[in-house]
């Protein structure tokens, strides 16, 4: 590795010790359908965000469930205390693209019809929202 990537990936290490996240790799759904219910919880606070994700219908809510309560744990383990209601909140939440397999389905005629069974990497941070605000207005 050169010295510029060493030194932006060092950067990025120390940067990611003051934050609180958590991922999720390799979700077999497709990033569109995971979208749909990240966007329903970007910026809430956790204990909604949660009963949001609890009374969805969507099937994709059960893993974006997952990812927040481990984020909320990291949280909880890196300052050392129990959050409080109304403390913690949904900063960002983002959905990338994994792996497509590709599989084949036969078809009339001796033709093959192509099926692309996707996948997705959830990532979610959360933060109190006065930290939130002063990363932001730092960033400007």
């Amino acid at each position: 590795m050169g010295n510029r990537k060493h030194l932006a990936a060092q950067k990025l290490k120390e940067a990611r010790k003051t934050q609180f996240f958590a991922k999720l790799s390799d979700v077999p759904s497709s990033p569109r359908k995971m979208r749909l219910v990240i966007d329903m919880i970007r910026g809430m606070e956790v204990n909604r965000a949660l009963g949001t994700l609890r009374f969805s219908n969507k099937a994709a809510s059960k893993d974006v469930e997952k990812v927040l309560r481990s984020a909320i744990s990291n949280w909880e383990q890196k300052n050392g205390r129990k959050a409080e209601a109304g403390e913690l909140f949904v900063t960002k939440a983002f959905v990338d693209e994994g792996v497509t397999l590709k599989r084949m389905r036969p078809a009339p005629q001796g033709r093959g019809y192509r099926i692309r069974k996707r996948s997705n990497h959830i990532s979610l941070f959360v933060d109190t929202m006065n930290a939130a605000q002063n990363t932001n207005d730092n960033q400007e």
